[in-house]
């Protein structure tokens, strides 16, 4: 080797790349400026001759093998980098021509770092992850344009380089390699550089395509080496695969701004809200084209969803939907509820960009996309968060802190800036970049307590010795308070199943800033209250009762959810005790207590056409089921129901006004009877409800009324049109004055058995 470009060499440095233990390798690698010219090296493995050549004139220079590994030096006469690319010959016959990543700047600054180390890089998956950008120039010179490829550029330069930037957070990484098909999966081809002294590796590799897979090859400690998926990332491979996938998510063209801008000017606490829960591979599956003899049914797309379940979810009146966890998961039978990519969309039923044209569809016919997102907890999968770069970097690493015992999972370290930057961030990223209407967010309460689902001696308590997760709760209350500063109408939404205080309160006044939350307790309830045996209801009462007491603690979404549907719990229908026409009624009047009852509804799909079998994630709804005449009709009874519900403003406008309902009588334990009324603020409209729990029928049944005026039967879940015994009223009844239930007014009519009954309240 030439004796000026040997003293030139760092060769602690070159040894240091060799064998990969570089985090800074552009120290090394790339072009510098030293005496006599440009110091050029680069480490190109099983090369056997280098020449580095000069876009501009096309002048070539032999560069000179500075270690047998393949690192390749060569001193270029100038005082300035120009723009460069590298003849390299494999073998005999073997050339190819390649950019060099080391030629280009440092695409993350300062103040990326900063700010994401300080927990407030909100929008962070603009910069993380795999962003295909553009470069014209190269070092200090270069201009970055982000999210374009060589196709959907317009404002190509002469000198512009196209290729994918990858960033990823392992602070406590030896070395961190991006590696996928592009460098034959070897870690020491694509070293990533260290952004200052900071956790975060980034590093520019030209000419890699959108589709191209990915990894990251981590260095523990000079010895062990392991392969992670991109946290950060857009898109997977399919399971059992679980590579990333480079992708643009930058390229789809939105149709919603019409939806969107009327979402802002919303006020759901006053709008009806009924949600139908869906979990997208099971709601239909078309049949398998493989000739695999165990495939039977297969995914369908986003894009083959769209249009059906529109349809449907218009036909049956629901103003939402809210998709189970569509985030990349392992395992079908999570659910989702088991997440490895926080940004992916899974792959099992299509793109980024199909699923992007799934939600832009039901913004089309104004249906709302709730998505459920779980920053509780995630799988110990060796290829995704759990023990990251080698260290407890997301979860905790007590594992009195940092474990689930009873799911197996790990806990997210709540008290790291990073941590929470990096689900705020995730959180904040399904609205921006997916327009979606709302966030449910998973088992809050197992993120709340310290001790949940855990035995003594399995958790550790707080600093003051509670069992309170002081900084869990201060993540929900930055989240809350960053997800609302958008002013974007979208809806943040807690599953939280304890009675912990003002989860929907201020969180100036220590509330946890959520829009709604989900009633556990008046699920739970309620559902133990219609498994019992009518004969023995009146003995239950109270739980019937119960859920008035505290119905305006909170702005509550009442839920018959899938948690209710699985594990031996039975279907809604089959929960029901009697026969089958009783186990039907039973469910039409549940079904209209909780629409009658104050709060937004959701439901569980299959429920709507009473289901029998319980929900089964490995194969479509029973739609077969569901077109038989008793299935159709109790179908079309919960249609009935939703459209009655969107036509009512009574039955939601004042849902967490206590003006807006009142008893007229409800300690008929006897009869198991309960009456109330629901009202506009402006008591423009006023509906009576008489709900009967047993299946007795009463005829002449004297019911107060709240007062003198002309009161008509406008719904009844007995009618024969929805499957009942046709019990109805079909006169209108004038009340008198006659004390009833504490009333001075009174109407008798006939009470269909376990059934609902609502009246139209005209005042004389």
């Amino acid at each position: 080797m030439d004796k000026k470009l040997y003293d030139l060499m760092d060769w602690e440095g070159i040894e240091a790349i060799v064998y990969s233990e570089e985090d800074h390798p552009s120290r090394i690698l790339g072009a510098h400026k030293v005496k006599g010219g440009i110091l050029v090296h680069t480490f190109l493995p099983d090369a056997s001759s280098v020449q580095l050549k000069i876009k501009s004139s096309g002048k070539c220079y032999d560069m000179e093998e500075a270690d047998e590994a393949g690192v390749f030096a060569a001193l270029v006469p100038g005082k300035k980098t120009e723009p460069y690319t590298f003849i390299v010959k494999y073998g005999e016959s073997s050339k190819i021509e390649l950019e060099d990543p080391y030629l280009y700047t440092d695409i993350i600054g300062e103040s990326d770092a900063v700010r994401f180390e300080s927990g407030v890089y909100y929008d962070v998956y603009n910069c993380f992850g795999a962003h295909p950008v553009a470069v014209d120039g190269c070092l200090e010179n270069a201009e970055v344009r982000w999210d374009v490829t060589e196709e959907t550029d317009k404002n190509k330069e002469k000198n512009t380089v196209y290729g994918v930037h990858f960033a990823v957070w392992a602070p406590n990484a030896a070395r961190v390699s991006v590696v996928g098909d592009f460098n034959f999966w070897d870690g020491r081809r694509h070293q990533m550089c260290r952004v200052g002294d900071t956790g975060i590796f980034s590093l520019f590799v030209p000419e890699i395509s959108i589709g191209d897979i990915y990894k990251y090859e981590i260095k523990k400690d000079y010895q062990t080496v392991f392969l992670k998926t991109d946290p950060y990332g857009f898109a997977c491979e399919q399971r059992p695969n679980n590579a990333s996938v480079v992708t643009n998510i930058s390229t789809y063209k939105w149709g919603d701004s019409a939806w969107l801008s009327a979402r802002k000017k919303k006020d759901y606490k006053k709008e009806p809200v009924s949600i139908y829960e869906v979990h997208l591979g099971s709601w239909r599956k078309k049949k398998c084209e493989s000739s695999t003899p165990t495939c039977d049914e297969e995914f369908l797309n986003y894009r083959e969803i769209a249009p059906s379940l529109a349809s449907y979810v218009k036909e049956m009146g629901y103003t939402h939907i809210e998709v189970m966890p569509v985030m990349e998961h392992p395992l079908d039978e999570s659910w989702g509820y088991q997440v490895t990519g926080y940004y992916a969309v899974t792959s099992r039923y299509g793109t980024p960009q199909d699923f992007m044209y799934f939600i832009d569809y039901m913004h089309s016919k104004n249906i709302g996309v709730i998505l459920d997102w779980v920053p509780a907890h995630f799988p110990r999968d060796a290829g995704g968060l759990a023990r990251f770069d080698g260290t407890c970097i997301y979860e905790n690493p007590d594992k009195r802190r940092g474990e689930h015992p009873h799911w197996g999972t790990l806990i997210f370290d709540y008290g790291k800036p990073e941590v929470d930057n990096f689900l705020i961030a995730s959180a904040l990223f399904w609205i921006d970049k997916y327009h979606a209407d709302g966030i449910r967010m998973d088992a809050v309460a197992s993120m709340l307590y310290l001790d949940y689902g855990k035995q003594d001696g399995e958790w550790l308590p707080n600093i003051y010795g509670g069992n309170e997760n002081l900084e869990a709760i201060e993540l929900l209350k930055k989240l809350s308070g960053v997800f609302h500063e958008r002013k974007d109408g979208a809806l943040l939404i807690a599953e939280e199943s304890t009675a912990w205080p003002m989860v929907t309160g201020d969180t100036e006044k220590n509330g946890l800033g959520f829009d709604f939350k989900w009633n556990m307790g008046w699920m739970n309830d309620f559902t133990g209250y219609m498994q019992t045996d009518p004969l023995y209801r009146k003995g239950r009462h109270g739980t019937l009762l119960f859920s008035m007491v505290y119905a305006y603690s909170e702005y509550f979404v009442l839920v018959f959810s899938h948690d209710e549907v699985v594990h031996l719990k039975a279907s809604m229908l089959m929960k029901m005790p009697g026969s089958m026409e009783q186990k039907y009624a039973n469910l039409r009047a549940a079904y209209g207590f909780m629409m009658a009852h104050p709060g937004k509804k959701l439901m569980f799909m299959g429920q709507e056409f009473a289901q029998k079998e319980e929900w089964n994630e490995k194969t479509s709804l029973p739609w077969d089921e569901a077109a038989e005449p008793e299935h159709d009709i109790f179908r079309q009874y919960v249609r009935a129901l939703n459209q009655f519900y969107l036509k009512h403003p009574s039955l939601y406008e004042n849902d967490y006004d206590e003006t807006g309902f009142e008893w007229i009588s409800s300690m008929d334990a006897d009869h198991s009877i309960v009456t109330f009324v629901r009202r506009t603020s402006d008591e423009s409209e006023q509906l009576l409800f008489i709900f009967n729990f047993t299946p007795v029928i009463y005829e002449n049944f004297r019911a107060g009324v709240p007062f003198k005026g002309k009161y008509k039967e406008i719904f009844n879940s007995d009618d024969t049109i929805y499957g009942g015994t046709g019990h109805v009223n079909r006169h209108q009844k004038n009340s008198k004055e006659v004390s009833w239930d504490g009333r001075d007014n009174s109407i008798i009519i006939e009470v269909p058995p376990l059934g609902m009954s609502v009246w139209s309240c005209m005042e004389l």
